[in-house]
């Protein structure tokens, strides 16, 4: 057994590392959660990676892929006012798939099978659109 001293010390070094373990777990979250909350309300549909960002004058089109699934999501540059927000996505070869919606920040999710081939996405956000020409992603 050791001297009272040698407990006192012990029981002082365990809740420094107790207090420590506790300020790290607390930082990481502080940094992981903004950032998966951001990527939440951007595009909370579509799975697999973002392949693409497409710009336009009032918003930009988030491009995702997921296996052979495209998935495509439209975003506001100033979110807060109601406006008309659109998306639509197309395969080569197939029928295009078209959202739209009044909203202060997105549109709904436009998906469809594309496998291997070329896509073409348009959006619009009030007066401003983007229309891409056929790319693989």
């Amino acid at each position: 057994m050791g001297t009272g001293a040698e407990r006192a010390r012990s029981t002082t070094v365990r809740r420094l590392t107790a207090a420590l373990a506790a300020l790290i777990a607390a930082a990481v979250l502080a940094v992981a959660v903004p950032g998966s909350a951001q990527a939440a309300t951007a595009g909370s549909s579509c799975t697999g990676r973002k392949v693409r960002t497409l710009s336009f004058s009032t918003g930009s089109v988030l491009i995702y892929r997921d296996g052979g699934v495209v998935c495509a999501v439209t975003v506001q540059k100033r979110p807060g006012v109601k406006r008309l927000v659109s998306v639509s996505v197309q395969a080569r070869g197939l029928v295009a798939v078209h959202k739209s919606r009044m909203h202060t920040r997105s549109s709904p999710v436009a998906k469809t099978y594309a496998g291997h081939r070329r896509v073409r996405v348009t959006a619009a956000v009030g007066s401003g659109s983007y229309r891409s020409g056929w790319f693989l992603c």
